[in-house]
């Protein structure tokens, strides 16, 4: 557990990853779907809440229900991904805790305390969503998440009836290169790092 991974592995994961405009048309199978979730609930949240509600979109009644909701620019994309995450958040996540943390009463943390608890689910989830990504790289996909779309839509229409709420949604597949934009810079560490 305790060494680095190859030059090749850090690539996919990081170096050579980039987010995808453009799919190529290729599915990606249930089962694959299966295992992404299956990495992806591995990683840690606090108090291992996992507070992360997943909807993978991948038909094209699926497509067709989340189309109104996306920005323009953003149509293209989700309407030719062989799956669109989209990645909620639970805020009654806490009723899971006592199957999910059964050392102490995390519940009580949660329960009452509308602000703590969403705070909560939606910090985690969105390392959750993250979490995707990574996984989904590690496993060969490529991924394009996004935040342009209408929230209250899509919680209207995937998370009806629910106390879930929608936080960004990810395209994932395998991406076509021709839709990939030059990488963009990033800050150094001296720009946005400091040791203390």
């Amino acid at each position: 557990m305790h060494h680095a991974l190859s030059d090749d592995a850090l690539d996919q994961l990081f170096r050579s990853a980039r987010s995808q405009n453009k799919w190529q048309d290729k599915p990606v199978s249930e089962t694959l779907v299966r295992a992404l979730y299956d990495l992806t609930r591995m990683a840690p949240t606090s108090a291992n809440s996992s507070p992360a509600r997943f909807v993978f979109v991948t038909s094209a009644d699926g497509r067709e229900k989340l189309k109104p909701f996306l920005l323009p620019n953003n149509v293209p994309k989700v309407m030719t991904a062989p799956v669109t995450a989209i990645i909620g958040y639970d805020l009654a996540f806490y009723e899971k805790l006592p199957v999910l943390f059964p050392h102490v009463d995390a519940r009580s943390w949660f329960a009452g305390n509308d602000r703590l608890a969403e705070a909560t689910a939606f910090r985690n989830s969105s390392l959750q969503g993250a979490y995707l990504i990574m996984a989904a790289r590690a496993l060969g996909l490529d991924c394009g998440p996004m935040s342009g779309f209408d929230n209250e839509g899509v919680d209207k229409a995937f998370f009806a009836g629910t106390r879930v709420k929608s936080n960004f949604i990810c395209c994932i597949g395998y991406g076509d290169p021709s839709g990939v934009f030059p990488r963009s810079p990033r800050l150094s560490f001296e720009d946005a790092c400091q040791l203390a």
